[in-house]
């Protein structure tokens, strides 16, 4: 590895999608500290659509493998925050900030967490035998919080549900299932568009519904 970089890092136009799904991810976590729960799913969304583009944008360019290793690293550090920690604190204050939303809302980030470094590793080993991409992955991805945890607060919005209690069920359900060592295969390009889609009805849902 170089060591006489000016700055430690590797800047192409490849990670920037993830650095912006990043920011979108603290924003929304600020916006859950200032109890604006309404806009920090937006946040949660947006980051959820930075992220399932940025692997396409990445393989536009030939990478070596210190910048690939780089861009599998990053792209989980990003995760963690927009899909394990901006949830986590999402649920805790909607739920009241008792001591269950604390300790469910800790184990969801915690099976977050654990999720990603295993998949780091999983991919890192994958790639070194094979040039394919990904076609399944093991396990629920974290990302999927982004429409699971979107969907549940617009039903709750415009159908007057408790979301109260409600979300630590839902957010520990998410939890077990980072974990649970099941095939799910990857979306392609028809799939995307059908998430995108369903993206579109829940922001139809949340515009129109109110805030908690």
């Amino acid at each position: 590895m170089n060591s006489k970089k000016g700055l430690l890092g590797y800047y192409n136009y490849t990670v920037i999608l993830t650095y912006v799904g990043c920011v979108f991810g603290l924003v929304g976590i600020s916006n859950v500290m200032a109890y604006n729960f309404h806009n920090a799913i937006l946040c949660l969304m947006l980051a959820g659509l930075c992220d399932m583009f940025d692997g396409a944008v990445a393989s536009t360019k030939k990478r070596d493998a210190n910048e690939k290793c780089f861009g599998i690293q990053i792209d989980s550090l990003s995760d963690l925050i927009c899909f394990g920690v901006l949830p986590g604190m999402f649920t805790y204050n909607v739920s009241g900030r008792t001591d269950l939303g604390f300790m469910i809302s800790c184990i969801y980030i915690l099976c977050a967490l654990i999720r990603l470094a295993y998949f780091n590793v999983d991919e890192m080993d994958r790639q070194s035998q094979t040039t394919e991409p990904r076609k399944y992955y093991y396990g629920m991805p974290v990302t999927l919080s982004a429409l699971i945890l979107p969907a549940f607060y617009a039903l709750c919005s415009n159908f007057g549900w408790n979301m109260k209690h409600s979300s630590l069920v839902v957010i520990g359900a998410m939890a077990c299932a980072f974990l649970l060592p099941f095939r799910l295969t990857k979306p392609k390009f028809i799939g995307k568009i059908c998430v995108v889609l369903f993206g579109l009805g829940e922001l139809l849902l949340l515009v129109t519904g109110v805030d908690l």
